[in-house]
């Protein structure tokens, strides 16, 4: 049984008592704060983004928000999100390029986090924070259709990089847009194209050696039948209308983590880019 099923039975038992339903609501209030939102968007550059992310942001109240390909230099990101209300926040971008982010909600993380970049980043693809044993990036993986060598070095590294952290102990969460559909599946029929970048066997086979180092697809392990979830559509034709895309953007977990999974569903109704958000729904850890 999850934690939050055990702390729900509690509640029903406390119902049972006469005058307690004011420890209830404490409890349950206690319940609802602890539960943590981990979300992840590839926004195609934040200036164009900027009203999108404020109104989202303040709708779901993430409590670890992730952007990707923000396109944008710290000094050039708006300045109502450069310093996000309620939130310690992290730009690691260039001027019209690639770009992440990393923000976290204060009332969650009340302590100034600390940022890092692991030795493998470049062109500003991968973004860290660390509290406690937790451990979350926002990560960009390459398209490859520059450089193919290049994006498959920057998975190795991750691989590396994961198994490490996993090896320690550490709960750990990968975030991002990582640019590889990990299964037919992942593809709608009519976008499936064998060998074309971002369905190739070899990437493929790589993003299983990185989860295989100790990391759980959130999206499907809840959906493991689900064909029709996709994060990413063409720009045209009406392709996300009518849902005709690729899954490229995931949230992946360290097994502890996964076991405390309750939703990650693709937020398709968000925004004008071209990816949609995932956002990740973990109840409290058990005590």
């Amino acid at each position: 049984m999850r934690s939050g099923q055990n702390s729900r039975v509690r509640a029903g038992a406390l119902r049972k008592q006469p005058g307690s339903g004011w420890i209830v609501l404490i409890l349950l209030a206690y319940l609802i704060s602890c539960v943590m939102k981990i979300a992840t968007w590839n926004v195609n550059g934040i200036r164009a983004r900027q009203a999108e992310v404020q109104t989202w942001v303040e709708r779901d109240r993430p409590d670890i928000v992730c952007l990707q390909e923000i396109k944008a230099a710290s000094d050039q990101v708006p300045a109502a999100l450069c310093e996000m209300e309620g939130y310690w926040c992290y730009w690691h971008g260039a001027k019209g390029y690639s770009g992440v982010a990393l923000h976290l909600r204060r009332d969650t993380f009340p302590d100034r986090p600390d940022f890092s970049h692991p030795p493998f980043d470049f062109e500003h693809r991968i973004v860290v924070v660390s509290r406690g044993d937790l451990v979350v990036a926002s990560v960009y993986v390459p398209n490859g259709g520059k450089d193919f060598p290049a994006k498959m070095q920057f998975l190795q590294a991750m691989e590396d990089y994961v198994g490490t952290l996993c090896a320690e102990g550490r709960r750990v969460v990968l975030c991002g847009d990582l640019n590889v559909a990990r299964a037919d599946m992942d593809v709608h029929p009519k976008e499936r194209k064998p060998g074309i970048i971002g369905q190739r066997p070899d990437e493929r086979a790589q993003f299983e050696r990185i989860l295989a180092r100790g990391l759980v697809d959130l999206g499907r392990s809840l959906a493991p039948d689900n064909d029709q979830m996709f994060t990413w559509w063409a720009p045209w034709r009406n392709m996300r209308q009518r849902n005709i895309g690729w899954r490229l953007d995931y949230v992946l977990a360290s097994r502890d983590m996964a076991e405390r999974v309750t939703a990650c569903p693709v937020l398709a109704d968000v925004g004008t880019s071209d990816h949609a958000p995932v956002m990740a729904t973990f109840d409290p850890p058990s005590r």
